[in-house]
């Protein structure tokens, strides 16, 4: 037996071929020129160690598909199953595509065939060809279909037309629901339909619980079968007698609303699922102009586009969140008696498609997730670089390739810094200034401008902290300007030098090394924390001014890190805090991922706590302020040498609440 398929290198084609070297014969294949170098792979994918796959080259938008005279000499009479696979399976791909593929290549593979007296021509539709009908579409309904204003829909309702009306040799019609990956393996070969929400699923696993409910969409039904179920219906129904001029639906009985195709993969992936779901239809109410107008707005229109940008939903898909088509199958379900095929229940093997596409077609496995890939070549500001948290964040940068320009007061300490970062192989440029100084921020930014023309990453990270009570600051004004000065004001003052750079490129990033206490606030902090709790306010604002110049905002909530600047504070030489350098590890987060804010779990319960319990907050706080007294520096006194005693209470109370300020 010979056979001719079209197509034969896509998703289904490939497993179809898989069927039929289970038989015997010849399988031509259809072949552009420039595709023939895969033939190769896909004979060792599909098994043929017979060279039982011949490649016949063509194209399926020309005419005759492209076929030398010579071949179709050969092929003519010879062939007993054409089966016609290839299109365009894309609901973004352009109108023009789409109509040369599914519309022209489908025409000129119906004339090949009669040219070829092929026995019969199996043609691969799909449930599309149906609209967007208001019920149920059966198997022997053709001309009813509805809403065919989607160039996908169209295009396949059109291709079947050309099959009914132009075809001179027998003919089949096999219309396939949403195909997915294999049931048994998970395999699939792209991201489309159902896959589309898995990123989605996957970012509500990062942000809650899987005992969590969430609130989610009713919307339409889809119909999903495996890739397996469709090959082997469609390998038995072609090799079956008795069927020519039928229409089959390869199809699940079961239809499944969008919130329940989401759940069931939420629970594959162990996500919280969409327990309340609300019915799209409930929108119906609304005159259509009021709702197109609504979606054309500006705001809406941008809202929308950033959040299925952000999911990876292409927004054709959101038209068929109204879709409420079912299809009957009964044909196929009686042809397809004492066989042993049917489509099995989606719940039975989404675990395995989610696995699969976890392991192999995650888009966030395609990212380059390394520091190297963010910073190599670019230009980056760290402040404070001499010591602590800057310093362990510019020889991580200059490791990953980064130009690392140091700054801060003390020329010698910014040298040692250098050499170390020129010892590793590193670049690093120094600078000496005083950013709590506004002039010496303008001198500075100047001329790191002038040397290098532009900056690609500010890390404000010099800072002053004072840890002193509110009743022994009484006559200490200037403990709030100077902590304001340096922490906020220079800051500041270096983002408006450098921003103006940065949306003139329309790329940049700049990281605010705030505090935890940002989110917690402690006491004996108020300067320190108003400070912090200003830039973060500060960095809030311009994201959302910058968000469509490609200049991003990171806050980084930086618990208690052993650094110089709690050095005086004698009680924090025993008590739990991060190293510098695991604080620079955090920085490299914040280039790799641009998050909006990195906080330690600690810092986010206590922003919450102090969101729906403040009264609770301010106890605890309270406790720990009258736990730890204020240091002998704070407290006026000059003999500061002795070491802190801490007792076990405070100790237990330091590493329950550990990297808070107290």
């Amino acid at each position: 037996m010979t056979y001719f398929v079209t197509g034969a290198s896509g998703f289904i084609g490939r497993f179809l071929l898989e069927k039929l070297l289970k038989r015997q014969g010849t399988i031509y294949v259809l072949m552009r020129e420039a595709s023939l170098g895969k033939l190769d792979t896909l004979k060792s994918l599909v098994g043929d160690t017979e060279g039982r796959i011949i490649p016949v080259i063509g194209d399926i938008t020309q005419p005759k598909l492209g076929i030398s005279a010579d071949d179709m000499a050969k092929l003519k009479g010879k062939v007993k199953h054409f089966f016609h696979l290839a299109a365009i399976y894309d609901l973004s791909a352009p109108e023009a595509v789409q109509v040369s593929a599914n519309i022209e290549g489908t025409r000129n593979a119906v004339k090949v065939a009669k040219e070829m007296a092929a026995g019969c021509f199996h043609h691969t539709s799909s449930i599309a060809a149906a609209g967007m009908y208001p019920g149920i579409f059966r198997e022997d309904m053709f001309e009813e279909a509805e809403n065919l204003n989607n160039p996908y829909l169209r295009t396949k309702h059109d291709s079947e037309a050309i099959v009914r009306k132009d075809c001179k040799i027998p003919f089949r019609i096999y219309r396939p629901g949403m195909v997915v990956g294999h049931s048994k393996t998970g395999e699939i070969d792209k991201i489309d339909g159902p896959y589309y929400f898995f990123g989605l699923i996957k970012k509500l696993r990062k942000l809650l619980p899987p005992w969590m409910p969430v609130i989610g969409i009713e919307g339409g039904r889809f119909n999903i079968v495996p890739v397996d179920f469709v090959v082997d219906a469609m390998d038995y129904l072609a090799h079956k007698d008795g069927l020519d001029g039928k229409c089959f639906h390869l199809t699940d009985v079961d239809h499944y609303k969008i919130g329940e195709v989401i759940n069931i993969f939420a629970r594959a992936g162990h996500a919280p699922q969409m327990t309340m779901r609300i019915d799209t239809r409930m929108f119906s109410f609304m005159p259509p102009f009021l709702r197109q107008t609504l979606g054309t707005l500006p705001p809406v229109k941008r809202i929308t586009n950033t959040v299925l940008e952000d999911l990876g939903i292409p927004r054709s898909l959101l038209k068929f969140t109204q879709y409420h088509t079912k299809f009957d199958n009964r044909d196929a379900r009686a042809a397809l008696d004492g066989s042993g095929i049917s489509c099995p229940r989606l719940d039975t093997y989404a675990w395995r498609l989610w696995d699969y596409w976890e392991r192999n077609l995650d888009p966030e496995l395609f990212i380059d997730r390394t520091l190297e890939g963010r910073v190599k070549g670019k230009v980056v500001v760290v402040t404070g670089a001499s010591s602590g948290i800057g310093k362990a964040s510019a020889l991580k940068l200059a490791a990953a390739g980064a130009k690392v320009i140091l700054a801060a007061r003390t020329p010698e300490k910014l040298e040692e810094t250098k050499e170390e970062i020129a010892a590793a192989g590193g670049e690093a440029f120094t600078y000496s200034v005083d950013i709590a100084n506004m002039e010496d921020c303008d001198r500075f930014a100047q001329q790191v401008l002038a040397d290098f023309g532009r900056v690609d990453v500010l890390i404000n990270n010099a800072g002053r902290s004072i840890r002193r009570s509110i009743s022994l600051s009484y006559d200490r004004f200037h403990d709030f300007e100077r902590t304001m000065q340096l922490n906020y004001f220079g800051a500041l003052r270096l983002m408006m030098n450098f921003l103006p750079v940065m949306e003139k490129n329309r790329s940049g990033h700049v990281i605010n090394i705030s505090s935890i206490g940002a989110l917690t606030y402690p006491a004996r902090f108020s300067a320190y924390v108003a400070s912090k709790s200003a830039l973060d306010a500060f960095s809030r604002c311009a994201a959302s001014e910058y968000s469509d110049c490609n200049v991003h905002f990171t806050t980084i909530n930086m618990p208690l890190v052993r650094t110089p600047m709690i050095a005086p504070t004698k009680i924090y030489d025993n008590v739990p805090t991060i190293s510098p350098e695991e604080a620079a590890d955090m920085v490299g987060e914040a280039l790799i991922y641009r998050s909006k804010r990195i906080a330690t779990k600690l810092g986010v319960f206590g922003q919450v706590v102090h969101a729906v319990a403040p009264k609770f907050a301010e106890i605890i706080i309270n406790t720990g302020f009258r736990m730890f007294p204020d240091s002998a520096a704070a407290q006026g006194k000059k003999d500061d040498s002795q070491p802190s005693v801490v007792s076990p209470e405070q100790m237990a109370f330091a590493y329950i609440m550990r990297g808070v300020h107290w």
